[in-house]
């Protein structure tokens, strides 16, 4: 009997939380539709620029459902290669096939090399010795995936950590009371909220150093850019999430319901910061990782370790995050005034 008793209190207790109870059934459904659309996307299309390639080159290459740009020089080539318009460059001289890949993605670099592959019999009818020259614009041959996906994961870890922490323990002030307390002073909310994200913010600073230092120097994550961009950038993704968690923990009754607000605002945008190729995901899928922060945030993480780009090319994923933090912090504040019972 007391056992039952027991069980009819967390039925009842569930009865009440039809949030808990609509995470518990629809977000794996959710999750699962997600990856489905992801693991599920169509093959990649390469996107090849020629200059001076034979009809017959080009022709086998459309034929394998390849994107193909002519170029009437190197130099506008090069140009859209460094613009990541295109993902490589293939030209002919009198020996061989030049090829220069972008090199930032190594499965991308993967399928233009089995493209030009398939391409086989075409590209040595045309070419005397019939061999590839390859270069890369970014990276080499040698990099690895952990490379391609360093950027992407240090600032996902990042995001992911400061926003559960950050949402649970501004939950906990608010369920202990001490909030309650703060709000029944002079202090003014949005003193109050900026005070918290200061404070909390002093821990996302030395766990962004952290995580950065210990990927680059200790892991060997490939890192050509300036490192102070890295700590720049994923300083500015930890704000970003500080802020947003401490926003969603002002609609969480309790640690559970702080936690169920993960599949729903964490896992998409990992599967939409680049771990795998937009190009493949459908265009609605595509369009929705533009309100995620973590996209512009590992974008821009990836230009600097990967690409070694400046400020030219990260500024606009900067004054992005900046953005969502003022904006999350506004919301903040909002909140405030709104739930007068905290």
């Amino acid at each position: 009997m007391r056992v039952r008793a027991i069980i009819l209190r967390i039925l009842r207790q569930f009865r009440r939380d039809k949030r808990t109870l609509a995470l518990l059934f629809l977000a794996p459904l959710l999750v699962l539709t997600l990856m489905n659309l992801v693991f599920n996307g169509s093959d990649y299309e390469p996107k090849v620029g020629v200059v001076n390639v034979p009809s017959q080159l080009t022709g086998q290459m459309k034929e394998q459902q390849a994107h193909v740009f002519y170029y009437e020089s190197r130099e506008a080539a090069e140009q859209a290669l460094k613009d990541r318009s295109i993902d490589a460059i293939v030209s002919t001289d009198n020996t061989s096939l030049q090829v220069k890949l972008e090199g930032s993605e190594p499965s991308v670099n993967k399928a233009v090399i089995m493209l030009l592959q398939k391409s086989g019999e075409q590209i040595h009818s045309k070419t005397t010795a019939g061999s590839m020259n390859i270069t890369y614009l970014h990276g080499s041959e040698n990099m690895t995936a952990i490379d391609q996906f360093g950027p992407i994961l240090i600032g996902f870890f990042i995001f992911f950590f400061v926003f559960l922490i950050s949402g649970v323990s501004f939950l906990r002030e608010r369920t202990t009371g001490t909030l309650e307390r703060l709000l029944s002073t002079p202090l003014r909310r949005w003193e109050l909220v900026l005070g918290y994200i200061g404070g909390f913010g002093i821990f996302t600073i030395i766990q962004a150093l952290l995580i950065s230092w210990f990927c680059i120097k200790v892991l060997g994550i490939l890192m050509t850019g300036s490192f102070a961009y890295v700590l720049l950038l994923t300083l500015l993704l930890s704000m970003t999430a500080l802020t947003l968690g401490t926003l969603l923990s002002a609609y969480a009754n309790n640690e559970l319901q702080m936690i169920q607000f993960i599949p729903l605002i964490i896992v998409p945008q990992l599967f939409l910061s680049g771990l795998f190729p937009l190009d493949t995901l459908p265009l609605w899928l595509q369009k929705l990782g533009i309100i995620m922060p973590l996209t512009y945030g590992t974008h821009a993480l990836s230009n600097v370790m990967i690409r070694g780009m400046g400020w030219t090319a990260i500024a606009g994923d900067v004054m992005v995050l900046i953005g969502f933090s003022l904006l999350f912090i506004t919301l903040n504040i909002t909140a405030l005034r709104k739930h007068r019972k905290i």
